[in-house]
């Protein structure tokens, strides 16, 4: 696999780092998690429970080896700096400046290991005026201007359902270790990442930022392309209180869906772009299709060349044929579901190792002496 040879030393928790070192693992890195003392992992207790393990918790460790340490301990964190000496890549997402008083940051680690790609994580990253406050994904999202966008229809916002400022982060940092990596192979040196779960998300709203820019003003969001103020780029009930969705704006998707509905005269206001004009639009086409239950739309549109898709729910995606097609829902010999690999390899795929550590099952291993 693409990562064979690869030591990860991941000191982080919860989502963001957890989350793009276990994508490392599935691509054949050896991926060490390191867990404090006492409850460990804090995703190993969150959210429903199989076997007596969280699923949140192999959707995020599955193929790693475990061992703990107290980073306050000398001996415990001299050994862990030993370990960190036969590493190619350390992710930590302590608070900033945590790990260099524990002992543990770039500096102490890149002093034996020159070679080591040294990733931290934070919420607002290691500078600038809000470096030292605490945030989980939703504070981030909302000092990011995202859950401003996420409008619900009585025009206030909205809990997000994906934490995207944490896997935004994941996906940056995976680059950013990657990167590193590619380079290390010219240079012989390491380097140290210093990724920002604020900063991954603002680099998400390239497609959104057009008013932003160009108007030094907040986008007006019901009146956005992708925020609902276009007929073609929007959600729509269905005669038994399901879904549907369009989900394409180009003029020949609005021509065909129109001229298959009888009213290409509404055609123009459409390609005026979106705004309050396309107000007729949205009306007429809300009560077409109140008209037909869900799975009479899907039957009507296919074959149909329009962008349309049923809004389902997320046991009806990962029942769905095209995940099975993509190998995206897994099922273990214990019968477990899992989450399956987005990165695919036509030489080298990745390969999911279903086993979850025990917490510090491989302390001794790795750090030596008694323990787990």
């Amino acid at each position: 696999m693409k990562l064979d040879g690869l030591r990860v030393l991941d000191l982080s928790l919860f989502l963001p780092g957890p989350h793009f070192t276990m994508m490392m693992a599935d691509h054949g890195a050896e991926v060490i998690k390191v867990e404090p003392p006492g409850e460990g992992e804090p995703n190993r207790h969150i959210g429903a429970r199989e076997d007596g393990t969280s699923v949140y918790f192999r959707n995020t460790h599955r193929g790693k080896k475990s061992i703990t340490a107290d980073l306050k301990d000398a001996t415990q964190r001299a050994a862990l700096l030993e370990l960190a000496a036969t590493a190619d890549v350390f992710v930590e997402a302590f608070r900033p400046g945590v790990v260099d008083r524990l002992g543990v940051g770039y500096a102490q680690v890149a002093a034996r290991n020159p070679r080591i790609v040294y990733c931290s994580i934070a919420a607002f990253g290691q500078t600038g005026p809000y470096r030292d406050m605490p945030a989980h994904d939703l504070a981030v999202e909302a000092m990011a201007g995202v859950v401003s966008l996420n409008l619900g229809d009585d025009g206030e916002p909205a809990m997000p359902h994906v934490p995207a400022a944490d896997m935004a982060a994941s996906l940056m940092a995976l680059s950013g270790v990657l990167m590193a990596l590619l380079r290390r192979e010219k240079t012989g040196l390491g380097d140290y990442l210093d990724i920002s779960m604020h900063d991954a998300l603002l680099a998400w709203t390239a497609n959104v930022t057009g008013d932003v820019f160009a108007h030094r003003r907040a986008p007006i969001v019901k009146h956005e392309r992708t925020f609902g103020g276009g007929a073609f780029y929007r959600i729509y009930r269905t005669q038994d209180g399901r879904h549907v969705v369009l989900g394409g704006q180009e003029p020949k998707f609005i021509r065909n869906l129109l001229t298959e509905l009888g009213r290409p005269d509404l055609m123009p206001l459409c390609e005026r772009g979106p705004g309050p004009h396309q107000a007729p639009v949205i009306a007429f086409l809300q009560d077409v299709f109140a008209t037909r239950a869900q799975s009479a739309w899907v039957e009507w549109f296919r074959g149909r060349d329009i962008c349309f898709a049923p809004v389902k729910d997320l046991r009806e995606a990962f029942d769905d044929p095209q995940a099975a097609a993509r190998g995206m829902r897994l099922v273990d010999p214990r019968g477990r579901e899992h989450i399956g690999v987005p990165i695919r390899f036509a030489r080298e795929p990745g390969r999911v190792d279903f086993t979850l550590p025990a917490q510090g099952e491989h302390t001794a291993r790795y750090l030596g002496g008694g323990g787990d």
